[in-house]
């Protein structure tokens, strides 16, 4: 009984972090645009002709994510004009998430990081791997 009360107590901690359906709104110190819509990824894919996208492909619902979101979060030192930043909760949105992957040809993974430039994805990965990206190599 312990264990369900403390799932509990978590959840409700990770839906006040998250503010409800429109995820991408629950962090102010990143410059998250909330990716909801399947029509956003061709917009990705010509904005990253003139500037680095990002994907973050989060599940609100599993700790390893939130734990790989929170070592991104605090190690993400872009500025918003050196890449857009989109933020994808699968719980919300899977059918954009597999829309993402049949656009780009990559295997869904959740958490997952994909950074499209020219059209392509460069360069993706997922779980602690997320967090051995080195961003600025893709600027």
């Amino acid at each position: 009984m312990k264990n369900c009360k403390r799932k509990i107590q978590n959840m409700s901690l990770i839906r006040k972090l998250f503010k409800g359906s429109n995820s991408a709104s629950m962090d102010q110190d990143l410059p998250w645009t909330p990716l909801s819509e399947a029509s956003q990824i061709a917009e990705i894919k010509e904005n990253s002709k003139s500037k680095t996208q990002i994907i973050f492909k989060h599940s609100t619902r599993c700790g390893i994510s939130s734990m790989v979101m929170n070592r991104f979060k605090n190690a993400y030192d872009l500025s918003e004009n050196q890449a857009d930043l989109f933020y994808l909760d699968l719980i919300e949105n899977r059918g954009v998430s597999n829309a993402v992957a049949d656009t780009f040809g990559i295997r869904h993974e959740s958490p997952q990081l994909l950074i499209v430039r020219n059209g392509s994805v460069v360069k993706h990965d997922s779980h602690s791997g997320i967090n051995e990206i080195n961003l600025d190599e893709y600027i």
